[in-house]
């Protein structure tokens, strides 16, 4: 409340009945250590409803990852620390930029398979959780984020992949700027999750009420309720899952509680001191963290320490187990290229007939025995793009495979179906999560599609390489709908994006 008061601008409702969960992540569940935030055997955590930025940068602060009440205080501001929304690289401890509803989950999504991959690249053999390199995607989703489609795209992806690292936490406040989210929406989400493959739990802190609940004081934030179903979330290990949690926005605050202005706008003097009464704070005072809950909350470091620690030993482990894959790891790690990888490169003499597209193909095709950490696909157009390497399984389950494409979980070849937004949202989470390194195509035209997801890989300086066949007016008989006139110059005028 004091942050986004003393700015004059902000969104400080998620950020406060939120507070809870955030809490019960950092100091219980996830695996972190805030003096490394980059640490290879670190959980990963997607702050999906990104405009809720205090959400995280109050956990950085109290959990020791650099961040002061200094940062919080110029929250919003330029040059600060503490971006309206959380930028990687900027903010240590952050893992990834979002802001655009949707992106966040939908990253979220291929971060989980970029560590399934991983884990097929170098400890494919030990079961789920028994290998130091598995670990968990935590993400915190809003209305909002459920309401794009991206998100609808991604997940459904995710259900039929069964990435059982992935957990997200769906805050269902029921409050938009728009005030009730009942304007807009009505479904059941469990249920549409469910129907995804999901393994899908409620939270429910209004016991049935609804907004109902903080008007006659039944609302109880149990603490206890979610972490067990966050850690039955982590146990499933064969889907990913979703905890529906069931929210006041803005709670405690007498007034603003359950309302649209609680989710983007300061609160006001008056509601921020009546908030503080109820909490039993002094009304006058702002920012005040006494000395002993900061040592309490910055004892996760020391958590965190022994956890590195223990994963170190399991990795030291695993490195005399696997010496043939600790060179794959180092070189993945550096993002350094293998000796002579360019030799394996194939020539078209001058004058060739031949595609550029089939060109294209035959190139992945030659890299890819050299450069293992290379892999991707297309949405829905292999064969059009050719963008599947030759001999290289699917990266599906077994049980999901067809006769046309062997389904190997640890598989190379992505088939991401006609889900072009959701495909370039899933390479970032695949490029962030670090280690491998992804390609998606499809038709130029098609590259409206996923434009945000381009963009926000453009904003975050991120090396996802993009295949967009069929780049000439001169496309025949498809017609108007697939020639791509203004798409050259649209995707030139993004900054960050290289066009070749």
């Amino acid at each position: 409340m004091d942050a986004v008061q003393k700015t004059g601008n902000g969104h400080p409702g998620t950020a406060m009945s939120l507070a809870p969960l955030a809490y019960l992540l950092y100091q219980r569940l996830m695996r972190h250590d805030p003096a490394d935030p980059n640490w290879r055997g670190r959980d990963r955590f997607v702050l999906s409803a990104g405009h809720s930025s205090l959400t995280q940068y109050i956990q950085l602060y109290l959990s020791g990852y650099g961040l002061e009440l200094a940062d919080l205080k110029a929250l919003r501001t330029w040059g600060s620390q503490t971006p309206g929304h959380p930028e990687v690289g900027h903010t240590p401890g952050v893992e990834i930029t979002t802001g655009p509803l949707g992106q966040g989950i939908s990253s979220a999504v291929g971060m989980a398979a970029a560590a399934r991959r991983e884990r097929g690249l170098l400890d494919p053999d030990p079961a789920a959780g028994e290998s130091p390199l598995d670990h968990t995607i935590w993400v915190i989703a809003s209305d909002g984020d459920i309401q794009e489609g991206v998100s609808s795209e991604a997940s459904s992806w995710a259900g039929h992949q069964e990435l059982g690292s992935l957990v997200v936490v769906y805050d269902a406040n029921h409050i938009s700027i728009e005030d009730d989210t009942d304007v807009a929406m009505s479904e059941d989400t469990g249920k549409r999750y469910e129907a995804y493959g999901w393994h899908v739990q409620t939270v429910d802190w209004t016991n049935g009420k609804g907004a109902q609940a903080g008007l006659d004081g039944s609302y109880q934030e149990d603490a206890q309720a979610l972490q067990d179903a966050l850690l039955a979330a982590q146990a499933e290990r064969d889907r990913p899952s979703l905890v529906v949690l069931r929210t006041i926005m803005a709670w405690p605050a007498p007034q603003a509680q359950n309302t649209g202005k609680a989710h983007g706008a300061a609160l006001g003097n008056d509601e921020v001191a009546a908030t503080k009464k109820v909490l039993g704070m002094d009304p006058d005072s702002d920012f005040v963290v006494d000395d002993d809950v900061l040592a309490h909350a910055r004892q996760v470091g020391e958590r965190g320490h022994a956890a590195h620690k223990e994963w170190d030993e399991a990795f030291s482990t695993w490195r005399e187990r696997e010496p043939d894959r600790v060179a794959l790891w180092d070189r993945l790690t550096e993002r350094r290229l293998p000796d002579g990888w360019a030799d394996a490169l194939p020539t078209f003499p001058a004058g060739e007939d031949l595609a550029t597209r089939k060109a294209s193909g035959k190139v992945l095709s030659a890299l890819a025995p050299v450069l293992p950490e290379l892999w991707g696909g297309s949405a829905d157009l292999a064969e059009s793009n050719n963008s599947a390497m030759d001999g290289e399984p699917s990266f599906v389950p077994e049980s999901k495979q067809t006769g046309m494409w062997e389904g190997d979980k640890y598989g190379r070849t992505l088939h991401f179906g006609i889900r072009e937004h959701a495909m370039g949202a899933m390479l970032n989470g695949i490029t962030l999560h670090g280690g491998t390194r992804p390609y998606g195509a499809t038709f130029l035209t098609f590259s409206d599609y996923m434009r945000p997801s381009v963009r926000m890989a453009a904003l975050s300086h991120l090396p996802v390489v993009y295949v967009w066949t069929h780049d000439s007016i001169g496309l025949g008989e498809d017609g108007p709908t697939h020639q791509p006139i203004e798409h050259l110059a649209a995707l030139r005028a993004m900054p960050g994006l290289d066009v070749v």
